[in-house]
């Protein structure tokens, strides 16, 4: 039996530090508290022998289900011509579901009967879209792309050929026109809507083109390909310079706000340079050893999340997970840069809340295989929990969904978002047929799995690619894109592990729009809510119990109830201040979330 240890490993890197970089971080991130020690890879979870998920029976739309503390609310089923369903977007009270065909656009005002209100074909995988205001952004990497939006593919000569970014104006959302599409050279997998808090008349789009450069095009220069080699020697000419190619890098699309039509390419970001200044200067591809995994070279990123709040963006890039600069949005610099002898594919990234952490996960089989058998390791096709130390990523540990799958089903590590509870780090996933999987990362050394959902194969003799694209949390509710099925609305239902009053304060923070890849700073206003599910967290955690914990609840009940009625501000007040002195915890989260509701109050 092979006993190395082996766990993540930094590139060697440069490591620049941009002043506004790091004075937003240090106003954004606080203290750290870190763990001393490297998890070599474990998921906690409870006991699995007999989870409900293991042997479902198979089905398209009669599958049979299981879930743990969340409930499926209503299932929509994918509407022709639809093929296969990607990534998705919100807007108010919209939902657009991406997929290869175009999108869908449903009615998510009341999330337990969603409706379908409108389509959209316009072909070209993945479809992966984003939204910034009246702008819907679309990625298009494969046949039968074209700008007119046809359905019959054309040549790489032809004028309608297209691949790249799409962009249409979405003020009446259910009459969406096309008003650009910019061309580049590999094409737009997926892209990220990148905001700049100092530039108001512009938004950015970081492109992940991962096809093979388009180097017969005619539709734009210097689209080039010299070497399908990955090392760093490779890209240097006889004297050392870099060479020219389309590969390795990331493009920033400008779009002005004032003039969308007018979107261009303004930079090529060499974010995988090395110090000599070859651009192949990360992971160059291939086996990390007996028994690790063969891990993909590194020419490109395959989902980038952004956080502009705090001015970082991390970016999952076939072989590297790397943490970006982004304070200055047309010129992002890579910070940092690790990979993982148990990844094959650095797939997406989601930071948590505070910006101390990162979950990148690793899409091992592409998404198309069956990855969570009994005999695949638990730490491969999995997420990597990291923790941010000084703008470096530092290893914590390893989470994959708990239960075993069949080889008729597709399953691995894919897309989420954070369900915003006060006070912890709680994530969504989607992991394909393996259903979606929400856990807890508050600890990044110890991941605990607390709701799931998943339904049987789409087939019981043979695999069907399906299940879940992308699960994300959007105002109050988990909504999911099927890959075959369709479009999914759930609800979390209270547990031992989530408290009514967290899931009330988790719907209470709202937003207007949301991209998954374009993480937004998540802000509890004073409530009722939120103040008991710091409570609730302490008597979780045993620092909360018998005669204080019952003196606290009962002065926040009074409150409560003094301010639906008559009473004075002062009255109220006075209920909430003595419910945080009688907790006796000075200093925190229950303390501090008393008294600002208290400050509400006057």
């Amino acid at each position: 039996m092979l006993m190395i240890q082996k766990g993540p490993t930094r590139m060697n890197t440069r490591s620049p530090r941009s002043a506004r970089w790091r004075a937003r971080t240090l106003a954004a991130v606080g203290a750290l508290a870190l763990g001393l020690s490297m998890v070599a890879a474990s998921t906690a979870t409870a006991d699995t022998v007999d989870d409900p998920r293991e042997g479902l029976a198979a089905g398209l739309h009669d599958a049979e289900q299981a879930a743990s503390n969340i409930a499926l609310l209503s299932a929509q089923q994918k509407p022709s011509p639809f093929t296969t369903n990607s990534d998705l977007a919100f807007t108010g009270d919209y939902a657009i579901a991406g997929n290869y065909y175009g999108f869908q656009i449903y009615d998510v005002s009341d999330p337990a009967a969603p409706s379908l209100a409108g389509t959209f074909v316009c072909p070209g995988g993945q479809g992966d879209v984003s939204i910034y205001g009246d702008l819907l952004f679309m990625s298009v990497e494969s046949a039968p792309g074209r700008l007119d939006c046809g359905t019959t593919t054309v040549s790489a000569t032809d004028p309608q050929n297209f691949r790249g970014v799409r962009i249409f104006d979405i003020s009446d959302i259910l009459n969406p026109v096309q008003i650009t599409a910019v061309q580049t050279c590999r094409g737009s997998h997926t892209h990220t809507v990148v905001e700049d808090p100092d530039d108001a008349d512009n938004v950015y789009v970081y492109v992940s083109g991962t096809a093979g450069v388009r180097t017969t095009t005619t539709a734009l220069q210097g689209c080039v390909n010299p070497t399908n080699a990955n090392t760093e020697a490779s890209h240097l000419d006889a004297n050392g310079n870099p060479i020219d190619t389309a590969r390795f890098q990331v493009e920033v699309i400008k779009v002005p706000l004032a003039n969308p039509a007018s979107a261009a390419v303004v930079n090529e970001a060499r974010l995988f340079a090395a110090e000599s200044g070859s651009p192949a200067g990360l992971w160059p591809g291939g086996s990390h050893g007996e028994g690790f995994q063969s891990t993909s070279a590194t020419d490109a990123c395959h989902d980038i999340t952004a956080y502009p709040e705090i001015g970082l963006a991390a970016g999952a890039c076939e072989g590297n997970g790397i943490l970006i600069d982004i304070s200055d949005p047309v010129n992002p610099v890579r910070l940092d840069a690790v990979t993982d002898p148990r990844f094959a594919y650095w797939h997406s990234a989601t930071f948590n809340n505070d910006g101390t952490k990162v979950v990148f996960t690793d899409e091992w089989g592409g998404g198309s295989s069956p990855r969570c058998r009994a005999e695949d390791p638990k730490n491969w096709g999995a997420n990597a929990i990291f923790d941010i130390v000084d703008g470096q990523l530092e290893f914590r540990s390893y989470y994959k969904m708990p239960a075993v799958q069949t080889a008729q089903e597709n399953c691995v590590a894919h897309n989420g978002s954070l369900i915003p509870v006060p006070g912890r780090d709680i994530m969504v996933q989607a992991w394909y047929q393996g259903g979606l999987s929400i856990f807890d990362f508050t600890d990044s050394a110890n991941p605990v799995e607390i709701a799931y959902f998943d339904r049987g194969p789409n087939d019981a003799t043979r695999l069907v690619t399906g299940g879940y694209w992308s699960t994300y949390w959007y105002n109050g509710n988990v909504f999911g894109n099927e890959i075959g099925r369709g479009f999914d609305s759930l609800a979390l239902q209270p547990s031992e592990f989530l408290s009514a009053n967290e899931i009330e304060a988790a719907g209470e923070w709202t937003l207007d729009l949301f991209n998954a890849q374009a993480q937004p700073k998540i802000e509890h206003a004073p409530s009722f809510a939120v103040a008991r599910s710091y409570i609730d967290q302490a008597e979780r955690d045993g620092s909360l119990s018998g005669a204080a914990l019952a003196e606290v609840r009962k002065h926040v009940d009074q409150a409560e109830k003094l301010s639906a009625g008559p009473s004075s501000d002062r009255a109220i007040k006075a209920q909430l201040d003595n419910a945080a002195r009688k907790s006796g915890l000075a200093g925190s989260q229950v303390e501090a979330a008393l008294l600002a509701l208290a400050g509400t109050f006057g």
